[in-house]
């Protein structure tokens, strides 16, 4: 994947050079650059196609080696000529000619423009021994992969698989039998190695279907996919289940002619097929007319990776399978180990756990590392030294568990690839959240949007997601609205003195112990920059155009979407004019403002447009008047956290009604003043899904189930004095959860209250939770 890589980063560096030096971009330029993206785009394609083909492993690798050398080579010499630009221009105080420029960009052009001859020359010989007019030649409709079943080693492993799942088995046949009478898709789902196969195999054998249903078909899918041996092997299937002979002229028979055939077979008798191992909607698009339907109950059974697949085929329940919990992935460990009915030796239950837990509760991983645990002695010492080197059993039997792995990887897209490969240099069980992976991503130069008006944060949250519905990252948390947020499976970081020149920069995270941090005023030449992380408090100075801030360079950082812990004193008019994309920002305040200090009057946020989340903390123990006016907030927001002493009164709160996509409020450390909370009947959160108060003086709150239409979760902590929960929040019937973290007994009796009397009524009651 170097080559892919180093040429996403090479388009990612010229683009971004259109983009951030408009300015030095002209005349014979504007043909250069021009020339250098087009060569780029054509090694891209060369890439992608190469990837999918089938030629001679040798010969594609010294294709993609060329390509890789050539990529990172222009990009090199592209970073290092604008640097020197600008360096020049921020001593001389003037202009460089674009001629200049182009010149020092021919020589890169043209060395460029002989790898592409030479990488063209390959392709040809390619296309022309195999007479092809694509540019490479791809898979075609090729037959069947039976790697799976032709390799008898996995196909004993995935049978092998038979623990854990018999509540599994449980609901697939009950939908296989129900009572609809139109023909029903019943689709599995999971991860490599987790058990579809298997699971739909004991299906498609258990006795309740062999006596259901007339014919049963089972096709295996696999990658490689021909619509001829679907129908082949449909065919050998169902002249099990007949008396006729339909086996006869398969070969003179053309592939529609083999369609009518098996749908004339299965006119009439109740049928089961079972389409295993689905990788992809087109091949479902074009084998699901082959099965017709009778009206008489026959099923289709699905197994595919692919989350999106499974709900393509049919989004009705669809049934997706789970990782094993530690207590059935022990059981299964010693069953294969020990037997059934063979007790294990005690002083092994702590260490075999250890084991169980580090396979994570994938069971073909269980069923690998037991086949190895059969083979070695069953001491305390030999187990433990199992568990130290699990990594490296399970790496040492690629025809097992990874050579079943391994498919998920290789049926990535190239887009994709180089983001999964990356959290491989992640520690083993380490848990990263999504904006540190996104970061990692885009700094990488993994992330392109050709032609899209999403930001690179964006589409790398649909490279995440695409990888999520792959099933090949375990989502470990995620925040209340369903989004993910933390995984299993560090960015790359630059000393923040030695950051400051670098043009291409483009997270920026500061991690000083203690104190206030000052920015230096050359951060506004850093165009590039999408993410600032100060962990104290920083100040960020105004971009005064002084000599040295040349006006050939844009001043201003329009790329900023992230901007963490910016002192009270930086929430100008100015600052936010120049960082107008920002979208989630963190506001501190850490020092006593004089009563004259201009930042003293309530901060104007009006023309951050793009605002998503807003956090303001006040470090102080006491403030002399409210800081933010709530009533120049973006109407953008979703998020909204005040903490500290702010200074609110309720009426202040409630004033929030007037932004209409608020999801989530967070209340913290006596942000409102008062005790007594009174919400009129016009007063709606319309959009609200989340509502947290902790450490509130709160005391009585009046309010109906209509100024929440929409809570789905409630928190208060350390809520002393709320004498009461509105009962009417029990009539909010999106609400899932009331959450109490040391609060008065008085308020957890009433949220006892609302559940039982919801629970006296019938409804769906809120779930209540509380923590001492």
């Amino acid at each position: 994947m170097a080559d892919y890589t180093a040429v996403i980063s090479l388009l990612q560096t010229l683009e971004q050079l259109q983009q951030s030096h408009p300015d030095l971009i002209q005349g014979k330029m504007v043909k250069t650059l021009e020339s250098l993206l087009v060569t780029a785009e054509y090694f891209l394609n060369v890439v992608e196609e190469a990837s999918k083909s089938r030629f001679d492993p040798g010969k594609i690798k010294f294709l993609e080696e060329k390509i890789r050398a050539s990529a990172s080579y222009t990009e090199d010499v592209v970073e290092l000529t604008i640097y020197q630009i600008i360096e020049d221009l921020s001593w001389t105080f003037g202009s460089i000619p674009t001629s200049s420029l182009h010149k020092n960009f021919l020589s890169v052009v043209e060395k460029i423009d002989t790898q592409k001859n030479e990488v063209m020359e390959i392709v040809s010989e390619f296309t022309t021994s195999t007479h092809d007019d694509q540019i490479l030649e791809s898979d075609g409709d090729s037959l069947i992969n039976t790697s799976s079943r032709s390799n008898p080693t996995l196909q004993h492993l995935e049978d092998d698989i038979v623990h854990g799942l018999d509540d599994d088995l449980e609901i697939i046949v009950e939908r296989l039998t129900g009572q609809l009478s139109d023909l029903d898709i019943v689709t599995i789902s999971g991860m490599g190695g987790i058990g579809k196969t298997t699971l739909a195999r004991k299906a498609y054998d258990h006795l309740k279907l062999r006596y259901h249903f007339d014919i049963r078909v089972w096709i295996t899918i696999s990658q490689e996919f021909g619509r001829r041996n679907v129908l082949l092997e449909a065919l050998h299937c169902i002249s099990k289940h007949t008396n006729i002979d339909i086996k006869k002229d398969y070969d003179v028979k053309d592939d529609n002619e083999l369609a009518d055939l098996v749908q004339k077979s299965l006119k009439g008798p109740r049928y089961l097929v079972v389409v295993d191992d689905i990788w992809s909607t087109d091949v479902w698009d074009s084998i699901r007319g082959i099965f017709p339907d009778y009206n008489n109950r026959s099923r289709i059974l699905l197994t595919t990776r692919e989350t999106k697949v499974a709900m393509y085929a049919n989004p009705i329940c669809p049934h997706e399978m789970n990782l094993l919990n530690l207590e059935k992935g022990w059981k299964l460990l010693c069953d294969k180990v020990f037997g059934p009915n063979d007790c294990h030796p005690p002083e092994l239950e702590e260490i075999g756990k250890k084991i169980a837990e580090k396979c994570q509760g994938l069971p073909l991983t269980i069923s690998v590392i037991a086949g190895h645990l059969s083979k070695v002695s069953r001491t305390l010492g030999s187990w433990m030294d199992v568990a130290q080197t699990l990594g490296e059993i399970i790496s040492s039997h690629p025809d097992k568990c990874l050579g079943v792995l391994g498919l998920s990887y290789h049926h990535l897209p190239n887009h994709l690839k180089p983001c999964f490969l990356s959290m491989g240099s992640l520690p083993e069980d380490y848990h990263v959240e999504t904006w540190r992976l996104i970061q990692l991503w885009i700094a990488e130069g993994f992330i392109r949007r050709p032609g899209s008006d999403k930001s690179l944060a964006e589409v790398a949250e649909d490279y995440l997601e695409d990888l999520i519905s792959r099933n090949l990252i375990m989502v470990r948390k995620k925040r209340f609205n369903g989004e993910a947020f933390q995984f299993s499976k560090k960015l790359r970081f630059l000393p923040f003195q030695a950051s400051q020149e670098l043009q291409n920069l483009q997270t920026l995270i500061y991690g000083r112990e203690r104190g206030f941090t000052t920015l230096p005023e050359k951060i506004w030449m850093m165009k590039n920059l999408r993410c600032i992380q100060i962990r104290n408090a920083c100040y960020l100075p105004s971009p005064g155009r002084k000599s040295i801030l040349n006006k050939l360079l844009v001043i201003g950082m329009p790329n900023v979407e992230e901007l963490y812990n910016l002192s009270l004193t930086s929430c100008t008019n100015e600052i936010f004019s120049n960082i107008p994309n920002v979208k989630r920002l963190i506001i501190q305040n850490t020092a006593i403002l004089r009563t004259g200090d201009r930042a003293n009057r309530p901060i104007d946020m009006s023309s951050l447009t793009k605002l998503d989340a807003l956090k303001c903390v006040i470090n102080l123990s006491w403030s002399v008047r409210t800081l933010i006016s709530i009533r120049s907030l973006p109407t953008t927001l979703k998020t909204l956290t005040l903490a500290g002493r702010h200074n609110f009164r309720w009426k202040d709160i409630s004033t929030l009604v007037m932004l209409p996509n608020l999801e989530e409020l967070k209340l913290k450390n006596r942000a409102a003043n008062g005790y007594v909370w009174r919400l009129n009947d016009e007063d709606k959160f319309q959009s609200l899904e989340f509502l947290l108060f902790c450490d509130i003086n709160l005391e009585h709150w009046e309010v109906s189930s209509d100024n929440f239409p929409n809570l789905k979760r409630l928190v208060l902590k350390k809520c002393k004095k709320l004498k009461e929960i509105p009962i009417d929040f029990g009539e909010i019937c999106s609400l899932e959860s009331i959450e109490l973290h040391n609060c008065s007994t008085l308020a957890e009796e009433s949220a006892r209250k609302i559940e039982q009397e919801q629970e006296d009524v019938g409804n769906n009651c809120p779930k209540v939770y509380i923590n001492i």
